[in-house]
């Protein structure tokens, strides 16, 4: 049982259909990414299950039951847009956030300082948020997303406004939300993010789910069963019938980079075993797993 389940979930705008019954399962104690291009309905799902917007049909499950507004108190949401007191000072605001989510005045300010210490940002306790640049303002909301320790926490763009080097400190700061039993949905843009840190995806589409399951799986489901071998050798290895296929073979002086194409049923040992008795000194041979990046414009171009 997943700690978020979906059922033939709706939601329309007038005569805009927003979700057309959606429906997934969230696991406990992973990393969940929505993918999708802009309106797709990511968002509006987001907004659903924080009881933000109500839908027009569907059920949304917490833990098995219905969602309540007591759920809500249990997640952590980071949107995309972000929403700031600028007049306020940093330290009063994270406080007054971390007490909108049911902590004590002494228990908000013990974890926002270890927070704090751990970003080394304990000088902007009594800085005016308007004193901050877009990226010190994200550091800041993440934290008040996370400071209650909510078992589950949704970020929308997370890095958004990151430079690389702090979009890295976010990232090992989820993971390490993870390892402690949080469950993360992801939404985002970016699929090198997805491939680092996501156990699973839902990808939308028009309103639609059009695939869901474990990244490594969805990747391997839609690869192409090539292989990279790379080989030293003064003669090119030879295509075998009913087992590969040579796509390319690029020669530097002898070391050649070749890509193949495993033939329907052929296993990777026996390819291997085959370019070995070809007499060639097989330097690397790798399985050529398509990036999530190529399958999610495979995947909405076929939609379209």
């Amino acid at each position: 049982m997943g700690i978020i389940e979906c059922k033939d979930v709706c939601k329309s705008f007038g005569e805009k259909v927003a979700l057309d019954n959606v429906s997934l399962e969230i696991p406990k104690g992973k990393i969940f990414g929505l993918l999708g291009p802009n309106g797709a309905g990511k968002t509006t799902l987001i907004r659903i299950i924080n009881r933000i917007t109500i839908p027009s049909g569907g059920t949304v499950l917490f833990d098995g039951r219905p969602i309540t507004q007591d759920d809500v108190e249990k997640i952590g949401y980071l949107p995309e847009e972000r929403g700031l007191y600028r007049k306020m000072k940093v330290g009063d605001q994270a406080m007054y956030f971390a007490q909108l989510k049911g902590m004590s005045a002494h228990e908000a300010k013990m974890e926002l300082m270890q927070w704090f210490r751990r970003f080394g940002i304990e000088s902007w306790w009594n800085k005016k948020v308007e004193e901050l640049s877009k990226g010190m303002a994200q550091k800041v909301q993440f934290i008040t997303t996370v400071v209650h320790r909510p078992s589950l926490l949704i970020l929308d763009e997370p890095f958004s406004g990151f430079d690389p080097v702090n979009a890295q400190a976010i990232r090992e700061e989820i993971l390490r939300l993870k390892d402690e039993g949080a469950t993360i949905i992801l939404s985002t843009h970016n699929m090198e993010s997805v491939e680092e840190l996501c156990d699973n995806i839902a990808l939308f589409n028009k309103s639609h789910v059009v695939i869901t399951g474990g990244v490594d799986e969805i990747r391997r489901k839609y690869g192409n069963n090539n292989v990279e071998l790379i080989y030293t050798s003064s003669i090119p290895v030879s295509a075998q019938p009913g087992v590969f296929n040579v796509i390319s073979d690029q020669d530097d002086a002898g070391r050649h980079t070749a890509v193949l194409s495993l033939e329907s049923g052929a296993s990777a040992n026996e390819v291997l075993k085959n370019i070995i008795s070809q007499g060639l000194a097989v330097n690397s041979f790798r399985e050529l797993v398509p990036r999530m990046n190529d399958i999610f414009i495979k995947l909405i171009k076929e939609g379209e």
